[in-house]
């Protein structure tokens, strides 16, 4: 899922605090009043949350979730009562687990191509220096000091925000695990909105990779490893670029089309998590941006970064396997070298 900035109607918006050290939560009475200048802020948020591959579609364990209760029957009408039920719900689990960060919850109706959602966004503070000015007993004295109660810059990512739809009340999550009973665990997700999630699209293509990774350490000898290895990258890079991500099955059938033994070693991996018939559709280039250069690094610690666009142009990049079983590199079609610091 994608919310776009700019297709993003902000409706309604109130702040709660929920600072654990207070011992129990600030909740307000109206919404916002805001301009927008405050309606980009909030827009940026919603929108990075799903800006990147964090994000993880959940579904209600509707039985079990307070906060499925509370929106089933969600009325405009009780915004304000339906977000202090939310701040209280979430307060409590703060309050009984202290590695929990202090925060200021903002919970937000909003509408995008003509669907209504409702955003909890947690703003975990972030604690900075800044300055203050005092008079003091030779004059006026500037000083240094830490202020703990600063919200997120608008281009940071929230640790952690739930976004619902409420036709249906899909919930989408991002979150960072605290200590729980002694325990990291996901809180927000399992405790506050009790709901189960999927795996990340970025968490997805790590498993791939590593699953790969695995197959072919165990599948090949030692000095001819790198083939496959560099092979499968240019493969999963291709289907990135061009179709914007892959199934896992189809990437077996290319990865391991002469190797049925290993795609069938792939696969069994694959179901531990499964993952068999699962898409893998990344949006964020910070995600798949390792997969446009093949890394390579030799027994004598030389490192060799190539595009994969040089990597796939035929005649530009050679390996040869010498008779004494070394391996040459040879890289053509040079037109320039530049050294850099």
């Amino acid at each position: 899922m994608a919310l776009v900035k700019e297709e993003i109607n902000l409706r309604k918006a109130i702040l709660h605090i929920l600072d654990s050290t207070t011992g129990q939560p600030i909740l307000s009475d109206q919404p916002l009043e805001y301009g927008s200048e405050f309606s980009e802020f909030i827009k940026g948020h919603i929108a990075n949350v799903f800006g990147g591959d964090e994000s993880k579609k959940c579904a209600f364990h509707e039985k079990e979730s307070e906060v499925f209760g509370i929106l089933d029957n969600y009325d405009d009408e009780n915004f304000v009562n339906i977000s202090k039920e939310l701040a209280q719900l979430l307060y409590s689990i703060m309050n009984a687990n202290i590695d929990i960060p202090s925060a200021d919850l903002f919970v937000v109706r909003f509408m995008s191509d003509s669907l209504e959602y409702l955003g909890i966004l947690k703003m975990n503070y972030k604690p900075q220096y800044t300055h203050r000015c005092s008079p003091g007993e030779g004059g006026m004295v500037n000083e240094i000091y830490r202020y703990k109660e600063l919200l997120p810059a608008g281009s940071q990512k929230l640790s952690e925000a739930a976004i619902i739809r409420l036709t249906d009340l899909a919930v989408w999550v991002v979150e960072k695990k605290a200590e729980i009973n002694g325990k990291k665990e996901d809180y927000f997700s399992e405790y506050f909105l009790k709901c189960s999630a999927k795996l990340s699209d970025k968490k997805k293509l790590a498993i791939v990779t590593k699953a790969i990774e695995t197959v072919n350490n165990q599948g090949y000898e030692d000095m001819f490893r790198y083939e496959p290895q560099m092979k499968a990258k240019a493969i999963i890079n291709t289907e990135l670029e061009k179709n914007g991500g892959f199934t896992v099955e189809a990437i077996a059938d290319k990865v391991y089309e002469d190797r049925p033994d290993l795609k069938d070693m792939f696969h069994e991996k694959m179901e531990r998590f499964d993952m068999r018939r699962e898409e893998v559709a990344p949006v964020s280039e910070n995600t798949t941006k390792k997969y446009q250069k093949q890394c390579l690094v030799t027994d004598s610690g030389i490192e060799i970064k190539i595009p994969m666009s040089q990597y796939e142009e035929e005649g530009n990049i050679e390996f040869v396997t010498n008779p004494d079983g070394t391996i040459s590199l040879y890289i053509k079609n040079i037109g320039n070298i530049s050294a850099k610091f």
